[in-house]
Parts: C-alpha cells; sequence; structure tokens
C-alpha cells in the first residue's frame, strides 16, 4: 500500500471538517441488551465463551460489575457515582471474540471502549462524558507472551502487563530486555498506542519504535496484520493514540541486549542542600548530552512539614554498566550531584523493573514474580496530571517560581524525563509520536489526593495554576504534551465539533503528525465507529 504523505497545516484546516457520525443506541435495559450481544456472538464467533467469566451487568450481580469495572482503572475520579456506567463488561477469551463484538455492536448500535490495562490518565477506556449508554470490551484476559530468544522479538497480547512481559523475557534470558514503560501494572495494549518510554529509551528508543508487527481488529471486525492492514495504519498505531483505529489484540516487539549487570542509584538533595539549584541547572545543560547507557530522571516532591517544608529534588539514575564504569562518567559529566560509590546498586535488568516500579519502598528487595502481580503498589488514587516538553534549560527565575508554587501543597509531584541519545536519531515523522531531536527533558505534573478530600477541585485547580506558570519556560507553537499523559483540559471531541477545534489538542500530541493521523483515520474507520474524548477524527473533503 502507498504510504500517504502529511497533509500541510494550512491546507488540511482550510478545506477540511471533523466529521462524526453517531450511532443511535437501542432503548433497552442492561440485560435485554446483553442477551442480544450475546446471541449476536454466538451467530459470529464458533469459539465458546463462559458467560459467568466474560460477560458482567449491574443487574444481575451489581457487586461483581462494580469489581471488575474498578480492576484495572487506575484514576479513582472516573469511577465515582456520578459518572456514567458501561451497560455491560465483556471480556473476550479469544481473538474470534473482539472481532464478534465489533460487528455485533455495529449491528445493534452500541458505543464500544476497549481497556487494555486502565492507566489512561482521563478514563477513556472506562468512562465516557460524550457517549450516554456504552459498554467495555476489556482485553485483561487475552495476555498470552511468546519470547522468542533466537528471533530476538516477543509476541505479547493487548491484556499483558508491562511486568508480565518484563518477567517472562527474563525467564528465557537475563541479557534481553523491551524498551517499554516503568511501571509493571500497565496494560501492554494500549501502551504502546501513545509510544511508550521507559528507562532504555536513551539507549533504544521508544516501545513503539520497536514494534515488528502487530494484530489490530478494524471497524469492519477484520483481523489484520503488518501486511494486511498496511503500512499507513501500521505507522498509525504506533504512537498515534489508543481507541482511534480498531482493537490491539497483540504486539510483534523487537528484543534489546542489556548488560548483566547494570547499576542503578537515587541521590535527593533538597532546596536547603542545593540553595543555588547549582546542581539542578546543570542537570539541564547535560541530561540529554550524557552516554546513552545513562538515563537520569528528576523527581520533585515536598519533604518536611508545615512549618519546615521544602521541595526535595530526587536524582534516580540507570547505568547500563558497572558501577566502577559509572562513577568514571559521573566524575567527568555531573560531579555537582556527589554521587559516591555508596549510592550505587548493582542489580540485574529484571531487578531494576521492580526498583523503579516502586515495589521497594519498605522491607527486603521482592523476587522478580511480584512483576506478576496485577494492582499498582501505590494503590488505587484520585488524581490529575499534565505533561510539558522543555526545549531549553528552565533558568533560576523560573525554578524558584516552580518551588514557590510546589509549596503550596503538601503532595506536589513534578517529574523530569530525560532525552537525548537515541531519541535525537529518529525523526518526528517516523512514527506519529513527534517529540525528537530538540527536546531536553518532558515534564510531568501530578497530584494526586484520597476519597476523603474535601476539596478535590482545588487540586486540580493548583495543577492547572502551576501549567499555567511554566507557559514561558516550556514548548511553544504548538505547546507540546505527551499523549499517554491524556489531558482533556486541552480540549475535547464535541458532536459537530470543526477540524480547527480537534487540530489544536491533535497538534500538542502529534505536531504535524495529527494531519496524517487524520487521514488514515478517515480512509480505515470514516463513520469513527472507535471514538472518544480525544479519539482521532476523522474528516470529509468539503465539495
Amino acid at each position: 500500500m502507498r504510504i500517504l504523505k502529511p497533509l500541510p497545516a494550512s491546507s488540511c484546516i482550510s478545506f477540511l471538517v471533523l466529521y462524526f457520525t453517531l450511532y443511535t443506541v437501542t432503548q433497552t435495559s442492561s440485560t435485554s441488551l446483553q442477551d442480544e450481544f450475546i446471541s449476536c456472538l454466538h451467530r459470529h464467533t464458533n469459539v465458546h465463551f463462559p458467560l459467568e467469566k466474560t460477560f458482567f451487568t449491574p443487574e444481575r450481580n451489581a457487586s461483581v460489575f462494580i469489581e471488575v469495572l474498578e480492576s484495572t482503572a487506575q484514576n479513582q475520579r472516573y469511577l465515582t457515582k456520578a459518572m456514567p456506567k458501561p451497560k455491560f463488561i465483556f471480556k473476550p477469551v479469544h481473538e474470534s471474540h473482539v472481532q464478534a463484538s465489533i460487528i455485533c455492536s455495529k449491528k445493534l448500535g452500541i458505543h464500544v471502549l476497549v481497556r487494555s490495562g486502565g492507566h489512561d490518565y482521563e478514563g477513556v477506556s472506562y468512562a465516557s462524558q460524550l457517549e450516554k449508554s456504552f459498554i467495555i470490551i476489556d482485553m485483561s484476559k487475552l495476555r498470552k507472551i511468546d519470547v522468542d530468544i533466537e528471533d530476538n522479538s516477543v509476541w505479547v497480547q493487548a491484556g499483558a502487563t508491562i511486568g508480565e512481559l518484563y518477567y517472562r523475557i527474563s525467564e528465557k534470558s537475563m541479557i534481553h530486555g523491551c524498551p517499554a514503560g516503568i511501571y509493571p501494572t500497565v496494560g501492554i495494549g494500549g501502551h504502546i498506542t501513545g509510544g511508550a518510554y521507559g528507562s532504555l529509551m536513551r539507549k533504544f528508543g521508544l516501545a513503539a519504535d520497536n514494534v515488528l508487527d502487530a494484530k489490530i481488529v478494524d471497524a469492519n471486525g477484520k483481523l489484520l496484520d503488518r501486511t494486511t492492514m498496511g503500512e499507513d495504519l501500521f505507522w498509525a498505531i504506533r504512537g498515534g493514540s489508543g481507541g482511534s483505529f480498531g482493537i490491539i489484540l497483540s504486539w510483534k516487539i523487537k528484543l534489546v541486549p542489556v548488560p548483566k549487570t547494570l547499576t542503578v542509584f537515587t541521590v535527593t538533595r533538597t532546596l536547603k542542600q542545593d540553595p543555588g539549584t547549582k546542581i539542578l541547572l546543570k542537570w539541564q545543560r547535560i541530561a540529554d548530552k550524557l552516554v546513552e547507557e545513562l538515563f537520569l530522571r528528576v523527581f520533585f516532591t515536598i519533604a518536611g512539614n508545615k512549618g519546615n517544608k521544602t521541595v526535595a529534588m530526587s536524582y534516580i539514575g540507570q547505568f547500563l554498566g558497572k558501577k566502577d564504569t559509572l562513577m568514571e562518567v559521573m566524575h567527568k559529566e555531573f560531579p555537582e550531584l556527589g554521587l559516591t560509590q555508596k549510592d550505587c546498586i548493582e542489580m540485574s535488568w529484571i531487578e531494576s523493573i521492580i526498583y523503579h516500579g516502586g515495589f521497594t519502598t519498605t522491607g527486603p528487595f521482592p523476587p522478580p514474580k511480584v512483576l506478576l502481580q496485577a494492582k499498582s503498589p501505590i494503590g488505587e488514587v484520585y488524581f490529575k496530571a499534565k505533561s510539558d516538553y522543555a526545549k531549553e534549560p528552565i533558568p533560576v527565575l523560573g525554578l524558584k517560581g516552580m518551588f514557590k508554587k510546589m509549596l503550596e501543597e503538601d503532595a506536589a509531584l513534578v517529574i523530569w524525563t530525560p532525552y537525548g541519545g537515541m531519541m535525537d536519531k529518529i525523526p518526528e515523522s517516523e512514527i506519529p509520536f513527534p517529540h525528537r531531536r530538540g527536546t531536553i527533558f518532558m515534564i510531568q505534573y501530578y497530584r494526586s489526593w484520597t476519597d476523603s478530600e474535601k476539596r478535590p477541585d482545588m487540586r486540580i485547580k493548583w495543577i492547572r495554576e502551576l501549567y499555567s506558570y511554566m507557559t514561558p519556560y516550556v514548548s511553544r507553537n504548538p505547546r507540546q504534551s505527551y499523549v499517554n499523559y491524556r489531558d482533556l483540559d486541552l480540549g475535547t471531541n464535541k458532536i459537530n465539533a470543526n477540524f480547527e477545534e480537534a487540530h489544536v489538542w491533535g497538534t500538542k500530541y502529534f505536531k504535524d503528525n495529527f494531519y496524517r493521523l487524520v487521514k488514515i483515520k478517515t480512509m480505515v474507520d470514516p463513520k469513527n465507529f472507535f471514538r472518544h474524548e480525544q479519539s482521532i477524527p476523522p474528516m470529509m473533503f468539503r465539495s
């Protein structure tokens, strides 16, 4: 299939309009709707699905339904009583069930949301602020992993978690890794549709950069692989947003070499220890220029009590090599941090996943099998997050204002993730993920709270104010954001929305790649069957 070239922004905006086709939902109860759906499934698949393990409705068993709904959903903001709930949840146990689900959903006029892990920040895979009636196809039972060391690849189904993937690789080899995310409970299906970065990104790029093949069910219920979907759709699904082009069944990912021994460290400095931000200013100048084997993030948190609060900066590093070599690099490039041999811990790659994944805050270092657990070690939280990209170092004045704003809260979190290395070498248009050369680091702003919080709206207001404050210090025209840190503040799809409204948030995530994504969406899903608040919209030409 011929690869489509991106359309210029000016020509797109001048003659393209957003085209939404609404599907009329049958006005029936959840139970009767489910019965019709089940009957339709039986006609379109020969593979048995046990009802008690695959279908869940509030009418038939409310407690089990809620348990399943909340099972992998990470942001509790979208699980409140006020939020609309799905008519039912279906957990396919075979690929043909997913195909039949699409065919039957279209026949019955049911809107479908697809969830593989539930880590999406605005809950668009398990809640809807646009659709009054919808169902969830939960991919959690499709989690087969086939590691092929001789081929240096792995096939992994969408419902598996990153932790499961890493563990299964480590069973076969201690010198093979996968350049996916850091937090083990993320579902692999949706993770790669946004790009998927991790601690190997400066050496090997994103997980999406290392995808060799994929299986997807399109809007017609057809099962496609790379050959049958064509290079345009294959381009779009590797970083072009989940829930827009089809349902990912599985990914084939290239394995990458990792050393038997690598080194991790965490060094924390407070504002009192770095009053002139000398260390942080140096980090900004060198973080994207360090050797590719070194991945060094900064976590900003609040330390101390109300009468003695300060900002703590934790420099969390991973080096693909032994600590003696790491110390040589740090003494040469970043002596200001004051890293010592005692700070450094040598371990295997699979152990580094546990270290970075939040499993080692208390008690002894757990065994690798801890990565098989589905729940996040940080528990269930209510949160709001936003993201930015820094193209130049933030000056002292800007840092002071950021610290002042952070000190207004007790549980503020800001994370700086360095780019450079392989991220500089891959062209912006290689896949939809465009944040490449010229990016020093990515910023994530994160504020969580508990269900006992009296004024959660104040927490959201605070993070929006911090984001606004940072405007002069980050990327512009457009101000860029990471689609896997989805942010509905940037704009949402609306019924009868125009193209200009959609392109505002679309170019923040994808820059000029957005226009090619829209063109491919129009080609593969012109009636917009796969849609949510920030799905890629189709278009139509004005006559």
